[in-house]
Parts: C-alpha cells; structure tokens; sequence
C-alpha cells in the first residue's frame, strides 16, 4: 500500500490528525511591561546569586571602568594641545565610550580564560529520565530537505541511548511559500514511514505567521505545551548530539528553579572562506567570551532563542509577548524576542543560565558578508526595539544590562564613525586655524601647541592589547589543549589561522562599521526591516550584486584617503586601517563568499576546526540523509501542480490542514475572492499556474472547497479532469 495513504487513514482522536498529537492546551496570559504582580513570581528554592558570580561581577565590570579611566587619561593627555576645544571634547567622550565596550570584552575574556582552566569535566550521560520533552524546530521557507534531514539524524541518535520515549519531536512550520509547504507536507509524509507508526515526530503548519517565530513557539505551548514539563528549542539550521539533548534534559530535571539553560552552540559545515572565519574565531574566540558570560551573568543570563531547554509552563506563564504600540521599527511585534524573553522569565522568578563547557551543540552561520549584513539588520532593530522595553516593571538589573550590551553593540559603530569625523575635523582645526599662543592677560610665556606621540603610541599598544586579548587568550587556551592544537593544525597551523583571521576581521571592520551605521539610521528615521529568510547554503553572490551593495563604502573609503593625504600624512596613517577596508570592500565580500578559497584554506590546514576532523556523527548522518537519491525530489515541484495531479497527497494535505472554521457574515476576505475568480476563469491546471499569485495560492491551499475546485480543472485546454 502507497505510504501517504497508510497515514492519510490513520487519524487520530481529540481533533488532531496523523501529522499532531491530540492537544494538551497551556494557557499563555498576555504579559506587561508597565505592570507587574510579584505575587505570580516562582519562589525559587535556592538564590539566583552566589559569591562566584558576584566576585565575577565586580571584576568584570569594576575592571572595565578602571581600565576604561585610565585610557580616557591617557588619551586626555594625548590630546592637550593648547586649550582643550569642544571637538576635542567630544572626541575624548567618544573615545571614553569606545574604550569601555573593548574594556568589558578584555575583562570578560580573562574571567572566561580562568573559568576554562578549572571547569568541571562534563559528567557522564544519564541513563534516566523522569519527565517528557518536547524538541521543536520552527522553520520558515526553508528547503525542506536539510530540516528534515537534520531533524531525523538526532531522532535517530536519541532512539540508539534508550531513552527516546522522553522525546517527542515537532517541526512547526510557519513557511509562506506554497511550494515550500507542499514540498514540507511530502517530506514529513516519508520521514514518517520511514521511522515508523512509534516515532514520536510531528509536523504543524500555521496559515498565518503572526509575531513570527515568538509566535510559532506560543501556539505550540497553547495547543501541546500541557503534555511537556520541557521544550528544547531549535533553529532550522540547528544540530545537537543524544548526548547534549540528554545532558540538557537532566539538568533541567535536576533544578526546578531554571526557567531556560542555554548552550554555547558551534558552528559546523561552513566551507565558504568567510563562513570559515567565523567558524574558527567562534571555536576558538568564542569559548573564551562564552564562558566568560556565563560566570559573570550567573543564573540572570540571556536567552538567543535556539539551541537551549526550556520550562514549559514557566515560559507559557511569563512570556507571551506584548505587542509594542506604534509602527515599525520600534513599534509592532519584537524581532529580538529571545533577550525580552529571558528577562520576563527571570522576572516570573525562574533562573537562566549557560553550561559553556556542555558539548555537542551546534549550528550554522550565513556564507558571506552581505549575508550576514541582511541577518544583521534585522538584529540591529530587533535590539534597538529594546529601548522601548528596558524600562519594564520589575526586570532585574542584569536583564537591563543585557539590553544595554545589545543595543550598545550597534550603537557602537555610529560612534566610531562620528569618532573618525571628529578626529579629522581637529587636524583641519590644527592645520588651517592659527594657535592661540597666548591664552590669559599679562601671560608672561606662551602656551605651545604640543602632541605628545609618545604617550600617543602608548595608548594606541593599549587599545590593540584590550581589543586582541580575548582573541590572545582562545589562542592560548587551544595551544594548552593537546586534541584541539592537534585538530586545529598543530601550533603552527593554530597560529597562522589566527593571524590570518585577525587581519581578515580588522579589514571588514570598517566595512560592517559603515554598515551598521546606516542601518541604525535608516531605523531612527522609521524604516522597517522586514523579515527574509536567511540564505544559509554555501554560495557566491552573484559579482554585480556585490559591487552594487558596496560601490558607496569603496568611494567613501577613497574620499577619505584623499582628504586625509591633502591635510596631512599622518592623519592618512592613522587612518590608514579604516582606509584599506573601506577601498578593498568589494574584493573583500566578494572573497568572502568564495568556497574555493574556503576549501583552499582547509586544504593548506587553516582555519580548521576539531569538529572538521572529528566530525559530529549526527553531522555527519544528516548530510547523508540529504543526499539520498529522491530526498530533493519535491523541492521544485509547483504546490498546485503536485496536489492537482497525486490524489493521495491531496487527501493528506487535507487532513493537515486546521478544522474549518465558520466565517462571520460581512467577512469578505479579497483574496479568496480573486482565487475563487480565476480558478472559475482557468480552463486548465495551466491557467491556473499562471495567473495565481502566491499569496492567492495559499488561500487556496488553505481552503478545502477551492481545492475541490483546483483538482477539477483538466490537466490541459480541452483535455480530461484529472
């Protein structure tokens, strides 16, 4: 018997169909942020801060400042050349602000360095479980090839420890393209004969996306999150091992006071020569920052929405998310919902915190710098909307600081800008406006314009030591590490590939400076962002598109050059690394996508990673699963074309679909309306291909009686019904 029709017969009670469990309804009350009852807060059996945490806490952030004094002294000096002017005070505020952020990441890097050396070894995995676990992954017009793929490869993984009974398994689906949906329906259909009637493994599709992922997250707990105590949370280009899951698992088991705990992913299976870069500096760099995060945050850490467990009915209780009034970008729904997220559960009383050293977790990042430019900008208003929640009712101290950190972290780049704008204006300042020699009546002895380019170079060693010593301390860390300096190259290899990433990171600096800037304001001057789907296969953009994108940053980095070389030679120096970025920003993001260069790197043994050697099995199983012959069969298939003609996915598609819902008199919705119009018009399934719009295909789609219509048109003018 056909396999879509074994399952499209098997229903099941309670109103779900084969593709859902029955429902088990979590309610999920509106949360807000100018009020809060403390009355509703989890009283938590141990306290969410301990001595480490708070000695952590004052170096970090007492080190910065007094590191942070200390430059803004140096530089004080640096820049008291005759009377100190208002442009020199507004770059010493500038620099002040600057210094403190590279202050924190130095002083945070040392805390995660020193927590590194003397972490615990991971404890062995449990062979036991008390409670149930849901593990969702919310996709999003993504191929469904590489999700389902992925998603079978740690089903399988979890079965092989025993303990898959714990485990049930959702792709909730939130994808707007009709081809993609149909294509997600057909895929979910084989998975599901594949691993048989027992798998625990579930597909949901939503008709309408609404708060987006947030969103997605809030109708399962609604409708399933009463069955789990649990929920781990994926992204579509999510992996983690049995034994990171069972890990997990446990630990929350084991502390009923944690809301969320968070792991430090890895990223995996990037080959493009700037994908490689970030692969490396985030194995390396990233463990040091990660671990340092982790200590100094303690149990009020942070939340970045993927690749963590969650308390299910803590997180249904304390954050449904408020819809922030007004329009876009700083109005409507909260893109980055994760950090918002982890600040209401710390207010409902729950604790989040990070296992840094807990192995196994890992994702993928975007191939390219324009790819990571497009991701980035929805980031930067996503936390710049954060200024509009940080002064919520009852969010802990931290909680405001890590919105801090996320806003400042954008804010950062307009700063450096204005900081450069600044610094040129006072060599013009310097060069065409005469001194004022004798600054006070009856001043006997002149006041000499003076640069001291000692304590200049003295403060400049500084600033490159505090920026590269967490960069410094990865390095180190590995180095002392036999089996990663041995996956990573031997010491040589370890060395040049830092090298090679630290110069490669300062040459697009400027770039993603200049970048960051405008999209901060393009969003204080109220444009919306939107929300795309992120390209995440290795691939080169196409050359035009890369000069269009960056022809502005290699101009504004030429004009540069020639004003500073018409003031002065060394202003053209001291600007010079500014300078070279912004010139080679075109064949830089064009290198950047290249995979040959990726793959040539890894061949000459740079920029490699353990996992790249010793790679995860679960890695490993997934990209075999991909490639099997006929698993991207139904990725191109036309969604109208594939339900007109194969009767059998018809009826399972109907069966997915939510039970039909009365419409209200005087609800005329336009769309179905024209749907309804041409499919009446088309006098084939051809007509009815080329006229419908994607909007007005998922109406159909949605709607059993235009499917009904849909299947009746013949497959050509004049020809026989279907």
């Amino acid at each position: 018997m056909d396999s879509v029709t074994t399952l499209a017969e098997t229903a099941q009670p309670g109103g779900a169909t084969f593709s859902t469990p029955p429902e088990s309804p979590l309610a999920t009350p509106a949360q807000s942020f100018s009020r809060f009852d403390r009355k509703t807060r989890h009283k938590p059996a141990r306290p969410q801060l301990d001595a480490l945490t708070v000695f952590a806490r004052l170096f970090v952030f007492g080190g910065a400042a007094l590191l942070t004094v200390y430059g803004v002294v140096e530089m004080y000096g640096v820049i008291n050349v005759g009377t100190i002017t208002t442009l020199k005070w507004v770059l010493l505020v500038l620099f002040a602000i600057n210094f403190s952020w590279i202050a924190l990441a130095f002083t945070g890097g040392i805390v995660g360095f020193i927590h590194l050396l003397f972490a615990p070894r991971p404890q062995s995995m449990p062979t036991e479980l008390r409670e149930q676990t849901a593990i969702v992954m919310p996709i999003y017009n993504e191929a469904p090839s590489r999700v389902f793929a992925a998603m079978e490869a740690m089903i399988e993984e979890v079965e092989e420890t025993g303990l898959g009974h714990h485990f049930s398994w959702f792709l909730l689906s939130d994808s707007t393209n009709p081809d993609v949906w149909v294509a997600e329906e057909q895929t979910y259909i084989a998975l599901k004969e594949r691993l048989g009637d027992k798998a625990r493994v579930y597909y949901r599709h939503r008709p309408k996306n609404v708060s987006r992922k947030a969103g997605n997250i809030e109708e399962f707990l609604r409708r399933w999150g009463g069955a789990y105590e649990h929920m781990i949370v994926l992204d579509a280009d999510s992996l983690m091992t049995a034994e990171c899951i069972v890990q997990l698992t446990a630990a929350m088991e084991k502390d009923p006071d944690a809301g969320i705990i968070q792991t430090l992913p890895l990223i995996i299976n990037r080959n493009t020569f700037f994908a490689r870069l970030q692969q490396f500096s985030a194995r390396l760099y990233g463990t040091v920052i990660g671990a340092g995060l982790a200590v100094w945050s303690g149990r009020q850490g942070n939340y970045w929405g993927h690749n963590a467990i969650i308390r299910c009915r803590a997180f249904a209780a304390h954050c449904s998310m408020p819809i922030l009034s007004g329009k876009p970008p700083f109005g409507g729904h909260i893109l980055s919902h994760d950090f918002v997220e982890a600040a209401m559960i710390i207010r409902g009383g729950y604790g989040v915190y990070m296992l840094p050293t807990l192995r196994g977790s890992y994702e993928e990042s975007p191939p390219s710098l324009i790819d990571v430019a497009t991701r980035d900008r929805r980031w930067c208003q996503g936390n710049l909307q954060h200024l509009r929640v940080f002064s919520a009712r009852g969010l802990s101290l931290m909680s405001r600081q890590h919105f801090a950190s996320g806003v400042f972290g954008y804010v950062n780049s307009p700063v450096w800008f204005a900081a450069l704008i600044v610094g040129m204006f006072l060599v013009v300042q310097s060069a065409y406006i005469r001194p004022e020699y004798f600054t006070h009546e009856f001043q006997r002895f002149p006041d000499w314009p003076r640069f001291d380019y000692e304590r200049a170079l003295d403060l400049f060693l500084l600033t490159m030591a505090v920026l590269l010593t967490p960069k410094a301390l990865g390095l180190i860390y590995a180095l002392f590490r036999a089996p990663t300096r041995k996956a990573c190259g031997g010491a040589f290899g370890l060395i040049v590939s830092s090298i090679v990433e630290i110069i490669f990171a300062a040459l697009i600096a400027p770039v993603m400076m200049v970048i960051q800037t405008g999209s901060v304001l393009q969003i204080v001057f109220g444009r919306d962002t939107g929300w795309t789907p992120q390209r995440r296969d290795d691939g080169s953009i196409p050359f035009s598109d890369i000069v269009r994108r960056h022809r502005w940053h290699m101009a504004l980095g030429f004009l540069t050059l020639i004003v500073a070389l018409m003031l002065s030679t060394s202003l053209a120096a001291w600007m010079s690394p500014t300078i070279v970025g912004l010139i080679l920003a075109i064949p830089l993001s064009w290198a950047s996508g290249k995979l040959a260069l990726g793959m040539a790197m890894r061949r000459m043994g740079l920029l490699v990673t353990p996992e790249e050697g010793d790679r995860p099995r679960v890695a490993s199983r997934a990209a075999e699963i991909e490639e099997q012959p006929g698993r991207k069969f139904n990725e191109h298939v036309n969604a109208l074309v594939a339900i007109h003609q194969n009767p059998i996915l018809r009826d399972a598609h109907e069966k997915m679909l939510p039970p039909v819902t009365r419409r209200q008199r005087g609800e005329i919705y336009a769309e179905r309306l024209i749907a309804e119009a041409k499919l009446i018009d088309a006098t084939c399934i051809d007509d009815a291909v080329a006229w419908l719009k994607p909007a007005e295909r998922m109406v159909i789609l949605h709607d059993r009686a235009l499917i009904d219509m849909l299947t009746r048109l013949p497959k050509s003018a004049g020809g026989a019904v279907a």
